[in-house]
């Protein structure tokens, strides 16, 4: 929702949408004739594939590209590789795709009945990043972060979403289990929760530091929290793990529970569609499950120059492909028509400064992205002030000229960081 000012010079005000209460559980599909995991790593000619195609595989079985590989996958189902193949990403950057057959006649993998779910972080490095929720292992086992705080974001951080707000209320036990065991893994001082202030259901949040957020955006954002609740404002370039504060969904705590509990991992993702016309369906479907078989469970007609956006309208992006798969960190697919799609645009900027009067973090917008633009990215940062911003979109939004700030941003920030590592 936007409300807006009689007084051309104010700021327009973006809220976030409070829990849909109409629409109560998730609808469980069915798992489809074939997966796609994605795995974090490009595929090296030079090596030897521990992995191919015919090869079978068992449910829960960790799936890696090299024997000295770090990045991994778990196999939701039992089945065969059909394949696997290399994939950019939005920036890019080389990864791999592995396609899987589900069989429904085979056996799980014997080690899951076999292993004891030791509470440590190693286990869950080992064998727990990629449960739904996607909990940051990396960041908890990190030795360069020392992480004594955690923070639950049970208010979605961005406009028109509600699945953080629907875990925390239809499976607040599970996630109160999961946040003790995770305490206990990480030794972390303590576990706060944000919750919106306006929330009407009752959730019985025992153990958690609850933090009552605004309805007005950005105020859900991780920097936003860290300065209005924690009374730490981050530096340029900072983070909230450099300052030992760590972000993460409630859908993680509750997989975390869910798979102590059962001594099995668990795969399925809960996920809300919002189509065209603004109907919300609650969804659980597999990891790996392409988007196209949500949309056809719904009835979602897909044509061309239709916009998919994987998250929310302010910092989700366009997915280009109907065959894009379900993953551990996809919370909302919206579906644009495309009679209704926002036009960007390369023309200039033309001065009107409304991105420097939203803007949160103070930060001239309009000469920023000139030297963005030049592809000046060290430049950008020492006199504009690249890393302070908080990516909240909020500049992308009211620019008259239609320039996809927003995207330049997040682009600048990648590219700086790359010239960087690679200095």
């Amino acid at each position: 929702m936007i409300k807006r000012s009689l007084f051309a010079l104010s700021k327009p005000r973006l809220t976030y949408d409070l829990l849909d209460t109409s629409v109560q559980s998730a609808d469980e599909i069915a798992v489809p004739g074939s997966l796609t995991l994605l795995l974090p790593e490009k595929i090296d000619s030079a090596k030897k594939a521990l992995i191919g195609p015919g090869d079978a595989v068992k449910k829960g079985q960790k799936l890696k590209l090299y024997d000295d590989s770090i990045p991994y996958v778990l196999s939701p189902v039992a089945g065969t590789i059909k394949g696997f193949d290399s994939y950019s990403d939005d920036f890019g950057n080389a990864a791999t795709y592995i396609l899987v057959k589900p069989d429904p006649s085979a056996k799980g993998d014997d080690q899951w009945a076999q292993t004891d779910l030791v509470q440590t972080l190693e286990f869950a490095a080992d064998y727990l990043g990629q449960i739904p929720g996607a909990l940051p292992v990396s960041t908890l086992t990190n030795p360069n972060y020392n992480i004594r705080t955690i923070v639950v974001t049970g208010a979605d951080t961005d406009i028109l979403c509600d699945t953080c707000q629907f875990v925390c209320t239809a499976y607040a036990g599970l996630m109160v289990a999961g946040a003790k065991i995770l305490k206990a893994i990480t030794r972390a001082d303590r576990i706060c929760i944000t919750v919106p202030e306006n929330l009407s259901a009752q959730v019985d949040l025992d153990g958690f530091n609850v933090l009552r957020t605004s309805d007005t955006y950005p105020s859900n954002l991780p920097a936003m929290v860290m300065k209005d609740h924690l009374g730490k404002e981050l530096s340029p370039g900072a983070t909230p793990e450099d300052e030992g504060v760590c972000f993460i969904r409630p859908e993680a705590l509750v997989s975390l529970a869910r798979t102590y509990e059962t001594g099995q991992p668990v795969f399925d993702k809960i996920i809300t569609l919002i189509d065209k016309g603004g109907k919300r369906c609650r969804v659980k479907a597999t990891i790996g499950t392409p988007i196209s078989k949500i949309f056809s469970c719904f009835n979602v007609q897909i044509n061309e120059r239709d916009r998919i956006i994987i998250g929310g309208p302010m910092r989700g992006y366009a997915t280009y492909t109907v065959h894009h798969p379900v993953v551990p960190d996809m919370d909302t697919i919206i579906v644009q028509d495309r009679d209704v799609v926002p036009e960007l645009s390369d023309n200039a900027c033309v001065n009107c400064g409304e991105c420097i009067r939203v803007c949160p973090a103070n930060i001239p917008v309009n000469l920023l992205v000139r030297y963005l633009e030049a592809n000046l990215y060290e430049e950008a940062a020492d006199r504009f002030d690249l890393e302070s911003c908080i990516e909240c979109g909020l500049c992308g939004y009211v620019c008259r000229a239609r320039i996809p700030l927003y995207q330049y941003i997040r682009l600048g920030k990648h590219e700086l960081l790359t010239l960087r590592e690679n200095a």
